[in-house]
């Protein structure tokens, strides 16, 4: 019993001599480690040394460049007022006399995208139709294909990546581009009305244009000998035959004199 006690005084003596001496020696490095030399703090990345840290170089922030906006072209329809009536109600002289209601109602305040398009396809119709019930022509097709491609390409710029639309478009571009080059062969004065009037930029096809690989070189060369060479052959067969033909012509002569 007795040696059990004199265990327990021993180890609680030395457990405080610990605690001591660790805090004895926090105390004395504690301002050590808070403490920098001027070495240090003008080094931009010094080394750490016994009781001393480095501090990192000051990080500048610059102002980030304001992000610039794309200009976007304006719409077909941005020229279309608000206040003008919709397709089907334009011709009809009772909308003109209502109140303000039923005119907002009927206008294009309020109408969709759709009947806009309707509005502003027949708008461009107008300038290149022949007369009044023209609805037919190679001009008043291209315009209508005008239109569309248009209303694609505004599409597109939000929605990139839809596919079937973009199809949709390269098909129509396909078709006015085939009804354009028969019209400017056809009649070359309503060609330039159309390309003026719609505001469009008449480009013509590249050329032909095939990658020169060796191979191909080769051929090529190859078949030029063969050609040259062929026309060389036929070259002298018709010099052999001259004088074959000369001689029959003299023969027939001499005959003819003989009777």
């Amino acid at each position: 019993m007795f040696a059990n006690a004199a265990l327990r005084a021993a180890l609680r003596s030395s457990a405080g001599a610990l605690r001591l001496e660790s805090g004895a020696l926090c105390a004395s490095l504690s301002p050590r480690l808070w403490t920098c030399s001027p070495a240090v703090l003008s080094a931009p990345r010094a080394a750490c040394v016994a009781g001393s840290f480095a501090l990192p170089p000051p990080v500048r922030h610059y102002a980030r460049g304001a992000n610039k906006k794309k200009a976007v072209p304006e719409s077909q329809l941005s020229d279309l007022s608000p206040t003008m009536l919709k397709k089907d109600f334009a011709a009809v002289p009772l909308a003109q006399t209502t109140d303000d209601v039923v005119r907002r109602l009927l206008s294009l305040e309020l109408a969709s995208h759709s009947e806009k398009l309707q509005l502003k396809t027949e708008q461009l119709i107008a300038k290149v139709q022949r007369d009044e019930n023209d609805r037919n022509s190679v001009e008043v097709q291209v315009a209508i294909l005008t239109a569309r491609i248009r209303n694609f390409q505004e599409h597109l710029r939000k929605h990139h990546k839809d596919k079937s639309n973009k199809r949709r478009m390269l098909m129509a571009i396909d078709r006015r581009k085939k009804l354009l080059k028969n019209l400017r062969l056809v009649r070359y004065d309503a060609f330039e009305k159309v390309c003026e009037q719609l505001g469009i930029t008449y480009t013509f096809p590249p050329e032909y244009y095939r990658r020169a690989t060796r191979r191909w070189v080769v051929k090529k060369a190859f078949c030029i000998k063969v050609f040259k060479e062929v026309q060389k052959q036929k070259a002298e067969q018709r010099l052999k035959m001259k004088p074959s033909l000369a001689s029959a012509e003299t023969a027939k002569t001499k005959a003819v004199d003989t009777q």
